[in-house]
């Protein structure tokens, strides 16, 4: 997914680190989810999955950068900073098409 010029210029005011998770964050494709390890790995930090969940709690982006498409290690929905909370990310996700099971996504 191509970033629109306005947010890419507004990221710049914000950590690279954070800046890095939001882009790989904007390569997930609707209907699909990745983990914060997953994140972590694309940016080629493997070991800062925590990390990655903190930049995407601090996320002004969203929805264009969808972070409610990254979950916990197996399929765990983690929480969520918009208003609702981890409600919302199951709704956005139901929406979305990505195959849930009770609080978890199903990940393939």
């Amino acid at each position: 997914m191509g970033i629109p010029k306005d947010i890419t210029e507004a990221m710049d005011s914000y950590p690279l680190f954070y800046q890095k998770v939001w882009k790989a964050c904007a390569n997930i494709p609707e209907g699909e989810v990745r983990t914060y390890k997953w994140i972590a790995s694309k940016i080629r930090r493997p070991k800062a999955h925590r990390a990655v969940g903190i930049a995407l709690k601090m996320n002004p982006f969203a929805p264009i950068i969808p972070c409610h498409r990254v979950v916990k290690s197996g399929g765990f929905l983690g929480g969520y900073s918009a208003p609702g909370g981890p409600q919302t990310k199951w709704k956005l996700l139901k929406q979305e098409g990505v195959a849930l099971q009770g609080k978890k996504a199903i990940l393939s």
